[in-house]
């Protein structure tokens, strides 16, 4: 569990880096606000083109040196990313998020299901809160990271652009680009020993009961399996809006870039109170999909206050979404996947391409926040976020449920 940990720690870091970086990219390539969101969409889109072929590496593999490929994948986009930013090729940037993002899809096809089966069913939803608790504490830290060494100053310097000279401007953009390189060269060796060392540490390889071909079929009849992975798309479309969204929600307010660029921080950090407050609870005192009823009717009230206020008040709610989707996924994954037997990796790879919803609603908000407000655009995509999840914390994950055939 402690090195499972470390791994959810790092991916962590590394996903909500795309937050701040919306901010970054949008200032470093001068571009509009749904040129920035293609760094949301690009990396979260490799999810859904590459989970079914991540189930077919780990099938070869095996669980954990199919985490060990992730992280080597994952080192490769992260070395690329800097490199192609620092030369300011945002085709290229973004092709080297798709990499990381498919490291990323492989990595959580292999441990969600690994961290699931280490122990009791019923208590999944703690291990995996624990493990969300390392991913958050990465992820608050990202920001401050990146904020501390690369982002300084964004308010002068936007004020130096609008002044500049075309010479002078592209030499302050050019340097500006090339202040994430170290960053990224850092996480490339870190992610490479990971890869390493994950490959030659004492982890239990630890699979589901040997899938195949034919048993796949069967999970096409298992309706919770794919009212589990809509219910995945809508929560990371919303976790992601409050995530990496708050930033631009934030600066439609007026609100100075040097503060917006934390703001996912303070996402963060409300998450890491709602798994702290989920682990109390859940199983001791609520049930798993007792709780994710209770989480999404809390989103819902949060999504409605924000679009009822203004300013910092309004951000300030659309942070305590964190607190709301922290167990979330805890709750899904394994209510979706319980008793699957061999169909377990092919089912986790299916719920894990519902993570493309960190791709879609985020556009969709940067699509409509100028038509019709950044409020009005966030309320229209989150509240039937909820409601949805609502519906498979009652109903959704029992509901003309049919198990696969015993063999």
């Amino acid at each position: 569990m402690a090195l499972v940990g470390a791994l959810f720690f790092l991916f962590g870091f590394v996903t909500w880096l795309n937050g701040p970086l919306i901010g970054f990219v949008k200032l470093a390539f001068e571009l509009d606000e749904v040129g920035a969101f293609l760094v949301p969409m690009v990396f979260y889109l490799s999810y859904f083109f590459l989970a079914l072929p991540s189930s077919w590496v780990l099938a070869r593999t095996g669980m954990k040196r199919g985490m060990a490929v992730g992280l080597a994948v994952m080192a490769l986009g992260a070395l690329g990313f800097g490199e192609t930013v620092a030369r300011r090729w945002y085709a290229g940037a973004l092709t080297s998020l798709f990499t990381l993002g498919g490291g990323l899809s492989l990595l959580q096809t292999a441990v969600n299901p690994y961290v699931t089966i280490l122990g009791p069913h019923a208590s999944a939803a703690r291990r995996i809160a624990i493990m969300g608790i390392c991913n958050k504490l990465g992820g608050l830290l990202a920001p401050l990271v990146l904020g501390a060494f690369v982002l300084r100053d964004l308010d002068a310097l936007s004020l130096r652009l609008a002044s500049a000279a075309p010479a002078d401007k592209a030499a302050l953009l050019g340097t500006f680009a090339a202040s994430v390189q170290t960053p990224y060269r850092v996480a490339f060796v870190a992610l490479a020993v990971l890869a390493a060392a994950t490959l030659r540490s004492p982890l239990p390889d630890l699979g589901a009961e040997p899938s195949d071909r034919s048993g796949a079929r069967e999970l096409f009849r298992v309706r919770r399996v794919w009212l589990g992975a809509a219910t995945i798309f809508f929560y990371v479309g919303v976790e992601v809006m409050a995530g990496d969204a708050i930033g631009s929600y934030g600066r439609s307010f007026g609100l100075p870039l040097d503060a917006t660029k934390f703001f996912t921080s303070l996402t963060l950090a409300a998450m890491l109170v709602g798994y702290v407050v989920g682990l109390a609870v859940v199983p001791r005192h609520l049930s798993q999909e007792r709780y994710l009823a209770c989480s999404a009717v809390l989103g819902l009230v949060l999504s409605t206050a924000a679009f009822a206020t203004s300013g910092s008040v309004s951000v300030g709610l659309v942070a305590a979404l964190g607190f709301a989707n922290a167990m979330m996924w805890p709750a899904i994954f394994p209510l979706a996947i319980k008793d699957l037997g061999r169909l377990t990796e092919a089912a986790s790879a299916l719920l894990v391409m519902g993570i493309v919803g960190g791709a879609v609603l985020p556009q969709l908000f940067a699509l409509g926040k100028d038509r019709v407000g950044p409020q009005l655009a966030f309320l229209a995509l989150t509240a039937p976020a909820y409601l949805f999840i609502l519906f498979f914390a009652l109903r959704g994950h029992r509901t003309g449920a049919r198990e696969p055939r015993a063999t």
